[in-house]
């Protein structure tokens, strides 16, 4: 995961859902958070443009979401979660906009965003890293990039998803064969 500042999230939490600290409470919730969530989302959706809009939509889910927020699992899982459902739902909708088959296991719509990204500043070799990526299931290329690129836990991992730590170590662990596999490794 991408380096976070030390804070106190109980703290935070309880400024965020009292009315005469909140919005202060949210301006260091979005500087605390906007860059591990959007690096996130930008791996999930690939183009720039749409993760920014998805980063918005995520902050304001939370903000209009607080009073839900119970503290049950840390704010990062709610924000991830949050996150992880918005790029699902964009996925969607762009496949279903692009006709593209849901069950297609090679997403044209992400190899398309990666190959058409003006703001993607990596390397050849970084380039194919990301289609492989692309081609595989949602399921596996969520869980290895929260794994591989966000350094999660599968424990955290777990509570983003709803799935057995178990599952998820399957899954990361057929991600890295088909990549391996994809980049002749």
């Amino acid at each position: 995961m991408a380096y976070i500042a030390p804070i106190d999230e109980r703290r935070l939490v309880t400024d965020l859902q009292n009315e005469r600290t909140a919005h202060a409470a949210f301006d260091t919730l979005m500087r605390t958070y906007s860059e591990p969530l959007y690096n996130h989302i930008r791996k999930m959706v690939v183009n720039h443009d749409d993760a920014n809009d998805l980063l918005q939509n995520v902050f304001i889910k939370a903000w209009n979401n607080l009073h839900n927020f119970r503290g049950e699992a840390k704010l990062t899982t709610w924000l991830y979660k949050i996150a992880v459902n918005e790029c699902i739902n964009h996925l969607k909708r762009e496949r279903s906009r692009h006709n593209l088959n849901p069950a297609d296991e090679n997403d044209t719509y992400l190899l398309d965003n990666i190959e058409a990204d003006t703001y993607f500043d990596g390397d050849a070799a970084q380039a194919e890293l990301q289609r492989a990526i692309a081609m595989l299931p949602e399921k596996q290329r969520l869980v290895f990039n929260m794994r591989y690129y966000d350094e999660m836990k599968y424990e955290e991992i777990s509570d983003i998803l709803g799935t057995s730590v178990g599952a998820l170590k399957a899954s990361y662990h057929h991600a890295v064969k088909k990549i391996t596999e994809r980049l002749n490794l």
